[in-house]
């Protein structure tokens, strides 16, 4: 009987400190605090270019060609424009001139790169400008003062030969320049 008695009194009192616990535990307080949450969102950038030139009399309604009259010793208006839209990412951007070898570009014509562009180390064509990211579009000229001219040594003869005409074609290309250790680098991203 001993036993049940200390039994319930062990009872009573261990109910007795919980109401008491539970009591002093409301009247309390507890300091907490909360921050906002950062939210990361990981988006991505874009490089927009274009590359146009104006239309001759002669265009045959494709924007991608244009055809020239080659008159001896005359200055010809060829006009390629990059452009390099605006909000575009820090790029290299590049310009690949390929002339005709059949026939020779080079033995009728001539032209002069803009000032701008600074040629690729080892490959034939290929001109490269560093740009970097503007909210406005940012144009390039491709060809100095954009005048093609046919050398004065071409003759009546040499047009008459011509089983096809000479063709410069101008293509552009535009590479992140983040995270790229050199334009040679970037260049290589294109092949």
């Amino acid at each position: 009987m001993r036993k049940l008695l200390n039994s319930r009194l062990a009872l009573a009192i261990l109910l007795l400190v919980l109401s008491c616990s539970i009591a002093v535990g409301s009247t309390i307080a507890w300091l907490i605090s909360k921050t906002d949450p950062i939210v990361n969102t990981f988006t991505y950038g874009d490089i927009d270019i274009t590359l146009e030139e104006t239309p001759t009399d002669d265009d045959d309604d494709d924007p991608n060609t244009n055809e020239y009259l080659m008159v001896p010793g005359s200055e010809i208006v060829k006009d390629p424009k990059v452009t390099v839209k605006a909000d575009s990412e820090a790029c290299w951007l590049f310009v690949k001139l390929e002339k005709s070898t059949d026939p020779a570009f080079d033995t009728f014509l001539s032209y002069e790169m803009d000032e701008l562009w600074t040629a690729l180390e080892g490959v034939e064509g290929v001109y490269y400008v560093q740009v970097a990211k503007s909210a406005e579009d940012q144009i390039f000229t491709v060809i100095k003062n954009n005048i093609v001219t046919v050398k004065p040594s071409v003759d009546k003869a040499m047009l008459n030969a011509l089983t096809a005409c000479p063709t410069l074609t101008v293509t552009a290309y535009a590479v992140q320049s983040d995270n790229l250790a050199s334009v040679a680098d970037a260049w290589a991203l294109v092949q």
